[in-house]
């Protein structure tokens, strides 16, 4: 036979070379024989592969290509079962590098897929899983088939989170809200997932919720105002007055975040979908637990909770407070600042005034613990008309000010009472709010608790002696204080205070006086009643004037050498009498007498002014004192 080996032409065969005893159609048929057993294909995308070996450093893949391909050993780490036969998908990188290598990964075949199926997701809405890798700012970073997504806090759960870190390392369901492809930013939620399960739980609540229903929650959150409770998909607000019958300052000292409580329903909003809901109702109120030995006149004990403009609140037990009012504070007259008596947290004990048990309100008083100064005994002898006293000045007004003698006795010094030389318009100009001032008492009135004081009487009425100082006619210097159209107010010595009208502020040459100038001034006017002085300037230059001209014009009336007419002899009764009535005897004798009386008149105001600047010396000293002491 031809065809069998022993006939077979070996050097026929051996003369043609490999390949060479084939036809052209033969070869064209081989050469589709073997395409058919390659697969094409394209850089750049995801294909399957079959494991054929594997090395320390490698993993060797057919994936029907002419040649197989290299995939690094560490990219199979999360395939520790890899074995030879084990289909994989794996990223075509370079069909051909210059060694003639197919170049694969396994790792950018997991991050196309990923992507792959990430956007699928968005499409479709559909629910992938993931594990949370870290926690990050703002939320969590979590692992999406290789690829990094973003978790925000606030869609992490219905409820707000406060410890991130429990979620590392745990597996999530989420899905895709939002894909920024320029950035491959991809951000997720959990809590759309959560939200659909608890709408229906929500309309179940709403439906069958009903005031003074009691129902079970879990604090949700905590503001200063009062806290949220989840009550299992839908919230309500419990206000911090109603958390407990006792005053609180803030929630969380009574109660914790993720706390269950009991609460009750008080309200409900079913447009605005608002509950309010109540803890303290739960519980009796503990006014009805108020002992039956309170009651008015007595006394109680307690702690201060919240001081007012207007008082004080005494919280006899959680739940029960009564006002002192600031009125009721201390037997003075004068409302002050209840922050002066009381301070929130004081332990305090007081009267009741009046109690109401169906209301739930009650006064209190303090100043009842001690006696009224009114109604004591030597109230009469202690401020007796004439006493001298020292007080606190508490309160200024136009017409004078109140001076509190002691606790709860005020009197009022009038305005016209403050000092005898001085016009004051206003006590503001005298003494301020704080001051101590020496007084004498005027008047008493214990019925109406009234007190009539003054403090220029504890001093002479020294007008008694300005008569005979500041008489009509005499000349004192005098500086002007102030100068208006109807004049000038004076300052003259013993600070005594005078006036000049316009008309006597011209000066000799003709300029009028202004104010700050020391100058002459005549006394034209003086009333002691009155205590007033009228002055004048002008006065000074022009009566001297006036004289000279009265003495020239005689002069000239009487030429020298003419004889005078002689006068009629008077009889001689008259003429003794005008003996004895000797009228330029009796001028001398009133002007010398006039003229001791004004000595003695400025010895006696120089005496007091030294007298009162010398107390005003010993007060300074006894307040530096008791400064340094201090």
């Amino acid at each position: 036979m031809s065809n069998s080996p022993e006939n077979f032409d070996w050097d026929k065969f051996e003369s043609q070379g490999f390949g060479g005893g084939y036809s052209k159609e033969e070869k064209a048929e081989m050469e589709k024989m073997y395409d058919d057993t390659l697969t094409t294909v394209q850089e750049q995308e995801v294909v399957k592969g079959t494991v054929v070996a594997i090395t320390d450093r490698d993993v060797i893949l057919n994936i029907g290509f002419k040649s197989d391909g290299l995939v690094a050993a560490s990219e199979f780490r999360d395939m520790p079962e890899l074995k030879v036969g084990d289909e994989v998908e794996v990223f075509i990188e370079d069909q051909e590098d210059p060694n003639g290598q197919l170049i694969l990964s396994r790792k950018k075949a997991k991050i196309v897929s990923a992507w792959a199926k990430i956007y699928d997701a968005l499409e479709n809405d559909n629910i992938l899983e993931g594990i949370v890798k870290r926690r990050t700012k703002g939320g969590l970073i979590m692992d999406l088939y290789g690829v990094e997504a973003f978790l925000p806090g606030s869609q992490i759960d219905v409820k707000p989170i406060r410890d991130f870190d429990v979620f590392v390392g745990k597996k999530m369901e989420v899905k895709v809200v939002k894909i920024n492809a320029a950035f491959d930013n991809v951000v997720v939620s959990h809590k759309v997932l959560i939200e659909k399960d608890l709408e229906q739980q929500r309309a179940a609540i709403l439906n069958n919720l009903e005031k003074g229903q009691v129902l079970e929650g879990v604090i949700k959150n905590m503001t200063n105002f009062g806290v949220f409770i989840d009550l299992g998909g839908v919230d309500g607000l419990l206000h911090i007055t109603d958390i407990s019958w006792g005053r609180i300052n803030h929630p969380e000292e009574v109660l914790q975040l993720d706390q269950k409580v009991q609460i009750v329903v008080l309200d409900f909003d079913e447009d605005k979908k608002r509950i309010s809901l109540g803890m303290k109702q739960l519980t009796p109120h503990p006014w009805d637990a108020l002992p039956a030995e309170v009651e008015v006149g007595s006394r109680v004990k307690g702690k201060i909770v919240n001081v007012a403009d207007y008082g004080a609140f005494l919280e006899l037990m959680p739940g029960v407070e009564g006002l002192i009012h600031v009125s009721e504070m201390s037997w003075s007259q004068h409302l002050r600042n209840p922050q002066d008596f009381i301070k929130q947290g004081d332990e305090v004990e007081a009267v009741v005034l009046t109690l109401d048990r169906e209301e739930r309100k009650m006064s209190l008083g303090i100043k009842q613990l001690t006696e009224d100064p009114w109604t004591k005994e030597d109230v009469l002898t202690k401020y007796a008309v004439g006493t001298k006293h020292t007080g606190v000045v508490r309160n200024l007004t136009n017409f004078g000010l109140f001076l509190e003698l002691e606790e709860g006795v005020d009197g009022l010094v009038h305005v016209s009472d403050l000092s005898w030389t001085k016009k004051i318009k206003h006590p503001s100009e005298f003494v301020k709010v704080g001051d101590n001032l020496d007084v004498v008492v005027l008047e008493l009135d214990v019925p109406n608790r009234r007190l009539a004081l003054g403090h220029k009487q504890l001093e002479e009425n020294p007008w008694d002696t300005f008569e005979s100082v500041f008489n009509v006619g005499s000349v004192h210097k005098a500086t002007v204080l102030e100068k208006s159209e109807r004049g000038a107010v004076l300052e003259l010595p013993y600070g005594i205070e005078g006036f000049a009208f316009p008309k006597g502020l011209a000066k000799e040459d003709g300029s009028q006086v202004e104010a700050g100038e020391s100058l002459d001034f005549r006394v034209t006017e003086f009333s002691k009643d009155d205590r007033k002085i009228i002055l004048s300037h002008t006065s000074t230059h022009t009566e001297s004037a006036d004289a000279a001209r009265v003495a020239k014009a005689t002069k000239k009336a009487a030429p020298a050498g003419e004889k005078k007419e002689k006068a009629p002899k008077a009889p001689k009764e008259v003429e003794n009498k005008s003996t004895l009535g000797d009228l330029d005897a009796l001028s001398a004798l009133k002007e010398q007498m006039m003229e001791n009386e004004k000595e003695a008149g400025v010895k006696k105001l120089e005496a007091a002014a030294a007298k009162k600047a010398k107390d005003a010396d010993n007060n300074e000293g006894e307040a530096s004192a008791e400064e340094n002491n201090a």
